[in-house]
């Protein structure tokens, strides 16, 4: 496993297109470091190929996936077709969330993740599995409510600070698996933006120029918050999103094993 007990979720980045052989090769290179990979669901409010579908890839060429599942694109009768196919292609371990808005079309009023939690625990009863799903959900970094504590795991936003993390850890009671969410920035153009377009993963001026001096400071600002939340021991792991810098990463962390 790697870093010890301290485990790695890859993040891969779905097919847009109907051909997974990008997600293969993301998989295939990752398998070196990731302890597990999420596979997200019409992320960025973009139609993907399913989450389901490429966690059964996933475990096909021998790994472990939780698959992504929004609520923003589904109704109830939806949902629920989506644990019958995860039953039948043997996925179990899911991450539920709101999701962002949509490029085109309406968002779906039908469900919330406190909503699909509930069901997720019905879902076995009714159809007669005989193991439990595993469901996680996520956290910015404020007070957790009282029904996500229900979740069998829990993912962080992403932050750029480690002191920030930290206090909201000390703060969190959880008794399952905490994964930490760290981001690789490609370039301190996309930190602006991201900035911008997502004000509470808004990223740090002293790492926009450090991004502006070294296009490739994203991957070597990851690994040294990886090391220090590792250190910290207030983490189980964490939820690595390396978009375009899967191979570089996987070599970094590689090292640090």
């Amino acid at each position: 496993m790697p870093l010890g007990a301290f485990e790695v979720i890859c993040e891969v980045e779905p097919a847009t297109r109907p051909d997974i052989m990008h997600v293969r090769h993301q998989i295939g290179i990752m398998s070196r470091i990731a302890t597990a990979y999420l596979i997200p669901d019409n992320h960025i409010g973009r139609a993907t190929v399913s989450s389901i579908a490429v966690a059964h890839e996933v475990s096909l060429m021998g790994g472990r996936a939780i698959a992504c599942l929004n609520a923003r694109d589904r109704n109830v009768l939806g949902f629920r077709r989506d644990l019958l196919t995860a039953a039948a292609y043997g996925v179990e371990e899911f991450l539920f969330v709101y999701g962002d808005r949509p490029e085109s079309g309406a968002r779906s009023d039908d469900l919330t993740v406190r909503s699909m939690l509930a069901e997720a625990r019905g879902f076995t009863v009714s159809v007669g599995q005989d193991r439990s799903l595993r469901v996680g959900v996520t956290s910015g970094l404020r007070a957790l409510p009282a029904w996500k504590s229900e979740a069998d795991f829990l993912f962080t936003q992403v932050t750029y600070s480690l002191k920030d993390l930290i206090e909201w850890r000390s703060s969190v009671t959880f008794r399952g698996p905490l994964y930490a969410g760290v981001m690789v920035l490609p370039s301190a153009a996309m930190a602006r933006k991201l900035s911008v377009g997502t004000p509470q993963l808004a990223v740090p001026e002293p790492i926009v120029d450090r991004l502006e001096r070294d296009g490739n400071a994203g991957v070597e600002i990851a690994c040294e918050l990886i090391e220090e939340i590792k250190e910290s021991g207030g983490f189980d792991g964490v939820h690595l999103i390396p978009v375009s810098r899967y191979v570089e990463m996987t070599s970094r962390i590689e090292r640090m094993l």
